[in-house]
């Protein structure tokens, strides 16, 4: 597999996301400029110019029309897909860590740091489908979680929001009353920080990375642990094949871990494992540093990464893949 190489970034990857057809790849990095790509050759299409601090994470609707983007400057913003233009901004007291659109893009959820006296938080915002309608009031705001909040997702039919950050704790959320319905057990969960989380294709499962060196496949109704997937590095980015039975972990030391005799490209790579048996069963070299983002393209014939270095790659499955025998 010959990885196409897209520099487009001049910072470190924070987080890659594609649209529903599969035919568009948002990133975003700490280089406050989220950037939209073509997915097949990697061509830079634009990027979306108004954040000052770096972009933690993003999210577009189902027709492809509305990006929202969360980021360290305490804003997240609604864009024009098509134009660039900036629709609206949501401003908070704190940084805006993670976004996500609801089924129907009717709401979104947005998680902001602790900072300063300010706890962290889940707020629910409601999305116009007008933007001239568009207000800043939050449906629901949720605290609780001690530490940052990573990561913030819909559960089935938006009635629950799952959240799961520094505290290692994974928990679901009525997304109506704001009551807390779940939260993972000390023994069965993660042990640190967990990085990343992502949902399977069809919404009945979702799996969490952790700095603890695993990740986890979960029930999202039940937050029934499923499996464990174990690795020899901290992982930082999670992504799950939705054609086949693959998980990939990604991850590596923190940068300001990396020592100069470590620096081996081999060392960063796209680990795939099996779902089922949980057993690696090959991985994808190439990035010289920790990689930060995995996003697998709808289709699953494609996947890419972002890395520390400051790169996205884009791999396109050879036919070999979709055959591999264990």
């Amino acid at each position: 597999m010959r990885p196409i190489l897209m520099k487009g970034h001049e910072r470190p990857l924070t987080f890659l996301k594609y649209n529903r057809d599969g035919d568009l790849l948002f990133s975003c990095a700490k280089d406050h400029n989220p950037t939209v790509w073509f997915a097949d050759n990697g061509e830079r299409l634009g990027t979306y110019r108004g954040h000052n601090g770096a972009v933690w994470c993003c999210d577009v609707s189902r027709d492809s029309m509305m990006l929202i983007t969360g980021s360290a400057d305490q804003t997240a913003k609604i864009w024009n897909v098509q134009t660039g233009e900036q629709l609206f901004s949501f401003n908070f007291g704190s940084p805006a860590r993670a976004v996500d659109l609801s089924v129907g893009d009717k709401l979104a959820v947005i998680t902001t740091d602790p900072f300063m006296d300010l706890p962290s938080a889940i707020h629910v915002k409601s999305i116009a489908t007008d933007p001239e309608d568009q207000t800043g009031d939050s449906v629901l705001v949720l605290k609780g979680p001690q530490g940052r909040i990573n990561r913030a997702v819909w559960g089935p039919l938006n009635k629950t929001i799952i959240s799961a950050g520094e505290d290692a704790v994974v928990r679901i959320w009525d997304s109506e009353t704001g009551k807390m319905l779940k939260e993972s057990e000390k023994e069965t969960g993660h042990k640190k920080t967990i990085t990343s989380l992502s949902k399977s294709a069809d919404g009945s499962h979702f799996l969490t990375g952790s700095l603890d060196k695993s990740a986890k496949l979960w029930d999202i109704r039940t937050l029934t642990l499923i499996k464990t997937y174990v690795t020899e590095r901290p992982v930082n980015a999670v992504t799950m094949s939705p054609l086949l039975d693959h998980v990939v972990l990604g991850g590596g030391q923190d940068a300001s871990a990396v020592t100069t005799t470590d620096h081996r490209a081999g060392k960063f790579e796209a680990k795939f494992y099996d779902k089922i048996l949980q057993e690696e069963i090959g991985g994808v070299k190439g990035h010289f540093g920790p990689i930060n983002a995995l996003a697998f393209n709808p289709d699953g014939k494609s996947f890419s990464s972002g890395g520390e270095d400051g790169y996205v790659r884009l791999h396109h499955f050879d036919p070999d893949y979709f055959n591999i025998k264990i």
